[in-house]
């Protein structure tokens, strides 16, 4: 530690207080809450990108993990009418869908002997779907694909389907699981401030219950992920609670395998007026999140949302995780618009992870390493 610090502190023209925060940090202490908001208005980007990478190598060295996986997306029907968002459409609506069962399995079939390890499944929340409908959607699809891990299902789908169902919140998981349900994505988490959430998002499951249905999860033994949506209309202060609330509930039950922060994207929907933030906000982000979830052992860069060059810069500022090939399998950004299509070979992956120096590392959805691309 001392000679990291000697090296990015003592030389730093960052203020005396950076350089305390600093030095708790690279000593391996925990930040506070009040320490965190310093970092946000006064440390130099190029310091913080220095300690988070700091704090990421004390996880998981030079490792930066991916997996293959893919997408179904059921419906972009959805009873929710979130301002930020550009993926819902009413039914009827030219760009709405509501694929049958038959023909999400069609589209599971095609990657029957493609490796991949995981299908992800979310979409809208669907009025007419029950909890029947999406347990058998899981069965159907470890028919097709035995062994496949299905992470599936935002708090937001799972609060809505357990309640149509009349069941409690834990004999709902509990029901999803015994169908085959391994893990749960972190979407819908959006910002945990009440007062922020009612403004953008006021119909959507509210920031306790999205933490009772994680806590829930991980007392019966699924993993989930977590996210924030940030770069809309909150502060920083917001920002911080958010991790904080997070961070406590991973000091109670140690669930989450990662953090995932989640930009906003202006077009299509009725927040687009106030743009986007800058990729140096971006990067601030991502070093933040690693610094003060010390407990979270991965923070992923979702290139699908990031974009390939700043997925690569997060690689710089804390990041250890990408996510994975995807394969063109979702429409949730593009439809926000991210440019290009969502996917990426693994030999692509691997390139860019090799291009900053790091170890690319194939996973499946619990971090069991299945190849090191070291050579």
């Amino acid at each position: 530690m001392h000679t990291l610090y000697n090296s990015i502190i003592q030389n730093s023209s960052a203020s005396s207080d950076i350089k305390e925060i600093a030095k708790k940090i690279l000593s391996g202490g925990r930040i506070t809450t009040d320490e965190a908001l310093v970092l946000y208005q006064k440390a130099p980007l190029g310091l913080l990108g220095m300690l988070a990478f700091a704090v990421k190598e004390s996880k998981t060295g030079k490792k930066v993990f991916f997996n293959r996986n893919f997408h179904i997306e059921p419906t972009n029907v959805c009873v929710n009418n979130c301002r930020f968002c550009s993926y819902k459409k009413p039914q009827g609506d030219a760009q709405a869908w509501e694929l049958s069962l038959d023909e999400i399995l069609h589209q599971v079939k095609r990657y029957k002997d493609s490796h991949a390890t995981e299908c992800h499944i979310v979409g809208g929340v669907h009025p007419d779907r029950d909890i029947d409908y999406y347990c058998n959607l899981i069965r159907e699809v470890k028919n097709i694909i035995p062994g496949i891990v299905v992470k599936a299902f935002t708090a937001v789908e799972i609060e809505y389907m357990v309640n149509k169902a009349g069941l409690t919140l834990k004999a709902g998981l509990e029901k999803l699981k015994a169908a085959g349900l391994e893990s749960i994505p972190g979407g819908g988490a959006e910002i945990f401030d009440e007062e922020l959430r009612a403004q953008i998002c006021p119909e959507k499951t509210k920031s306790a219950k999205w933490l009772e249905i994680h806590r829930t999860a991980h007392q019966l033994g699924i993993s989930t992920n977590a996210t924030i949506l940030y770069g809309h209309l909150e502060t920083y202060a917001q920002r911080i609670d958010h991790l904080n609330r997070l961070r406590t509930l991973q000091d109670e039950t140690h669930g989450f395998s990662a953090f995932i922060p989640l930009k906003y994207r202006h077009e299509n929907n009725s927040l687009s007026n106030i743009g986007e933030v800058p990729l140096l906000e971006d990067l601030k982000n991502y070093a933040i999140s690693r610094i003060f979830l010390d407990n979270f052992p991965h923070i992923k860069a979702y290139w699908v949302m990031s974009g390939l060059e700043t997925t690569r810069l997060a690689l710089q500022y804390g990041a250890d995780d990408i996510d994975g090939t995807v394969n063109d399998s979702t429409k949730i950004y593009t439809m926000a618009g991210v440019e290009g299509k969502p996917v990426m070979t693994v030999e692509q992956i691997v390139d860019l992870i090799k291009s900053e120096n790091l170890i690319p590392v194939e996973r499946d959805t619990f971090y069991n390493i299945i190849k090191e691309y070291n050579d």
